[in-house]
């Protein structure tokens, strides 16, 4: 399997979240993606590509324009007004404020365009974003072009970013951009199974009135879990997409039984839809011991997720999405797509 990546990735680095109360150095860190690349030659599961180059032209088809034209501005603005550090959000339009118009300050902008403080900017943040969004491309384009599987190693993630907002370490949905790629270049439907712990809230929202991408949610129940406010099973599309967003929540403590018994369901799902392409939001922060999550799945549990996926007989896209405890996120990537290639 053909893999895409880019060092450029690096240049998102050293900003903080807030969790639980203090400012810590974000859980979303470049040696994520560094384990992983490591790992791919490790096991030799085979050659590692550098992404073209591609207009933001791809990423207007799903996110609105204003929102993307935003993002390269975020830092410098940030900068130009007298600040240092991480850009954060701090405030947002919710029930009773305006959130129709468009502010001008940098502060109330990165609000404006996000839905929590998940997502911060620090200098290289964009041109992380970027390549990230090209490598999704790029992938994509080795499966459009006859690959059967191809991995995109993608930093910063992007399954919480929608149409018009940022989020939970997602600037450019990768997952949706590539969907939609593939549409134009004459896929008639596509499927996006999600097994990240957490429920891929803007990719739901961007295709939840739209019967040609089907999304599949495997995550934590949104009662308890991050994002909250998404992903509850009787969210099931609207309009044209009436039956074609389908979420399968589970509890805490959630153990590979119950969750595989989800993926089986969610690969039928799949099946019967009948998609002429498969992407694969690759989440591995399902592992027992994510220091953000609370699934109970164990590494040899991760050649068996591939291994079902690859059943389905798809030309299929995996794009990297979460995954926090970098000690296994690599053993555990890289085992779903050696399961999927049947090593």
């Amino acid at each position: 399997m053909k893999s895409v990546y880019s060092e450029r990735h690096k240049g998102h680095a050293g900003n903080v979240e807030l969790v639980a109360g203090a400012i810590v150095p974000a859980f979303e860190m470049p040696s994520r993606a560094e384990f992983i690349r490591a790992r791919i030659d490790e096991v030799g599961l085979g050659p590692v590509l550098s992404p073209a180059a591609h207009t933001l032209d791809a990423a207007k088809r799903v996110h609105r324009a204003d929102f993307i034209d935003f993002l390269p501005e975020a830092y410098p603005r940030w900068k130009a007004s007298g600040r240092e550090g991480s850009a954060i959000p701090f405030t947002w339009p919710t029930r009773g404020l305006r959130g129709d118009k468009a502010p001008e300050s940098i502060e109330a902008l990165l609000g404006y365009y996000s839905f929590d403080a998940g997502a911060t900017f620090v200098e290289g943040t964009w041109d992380a974003i970027k390549s990230s969004y090209e490598v999704a491309l790029t992938a994509a384009g080795l499966v459009k072009d006859g690959e059967r599987a191809a991995f995109a190693l993608c930093r910063p993630p992007g399954h919480h970013a929608g149409s018009s907002f940022m989020g939970g370490y997602c600037f450019i949905n990768n997952a949706a951009v590539a969907a939609q790629w593939f549409r134009d270049h004459g896929a008639g439907k596509v499927a996006i199974l999600d097994v990240d712990y957490h429920h891929g809230n803007g990719t739901q929202e961007i295709f939840y009135e739209r019967d040609d991408v089907l999304v599949v949610n495997l995550h934590g129940d949104p009662a308890n879990e991050y994002p909250f406010f998404l992903g509850y099973a009787d969210e099931t599309g609207a309009g044209k997409g009436d039956g074609f967003n389908v979420n399968y929540p589970m509890p805490a403590g959630t153990g590979f039984d119950a969750w595989g018994a989800a993926l089986e369901e969610g690969c039928r799902k799949v099946a019967s839809y009948k998609p002429d392409v498969l992407l694969v939001s690759l989440g591995v922060d399902t592992f027992e011991k994510d220091p953000i999550s609370a699934f109970k799945l164990k590494t040899e549990h991760y050649p068996l997720i591939g291994a079902r996926i690859a059943k389905l007989g798809l030309p299929t896209l995996f794009v990297m999405e979460g995954g926090y405890a970098v000690a296994e996120i690599a053993v555990n990537a890289v085992g779903v797509l050696t399961g999927f290639e049947g090593a």
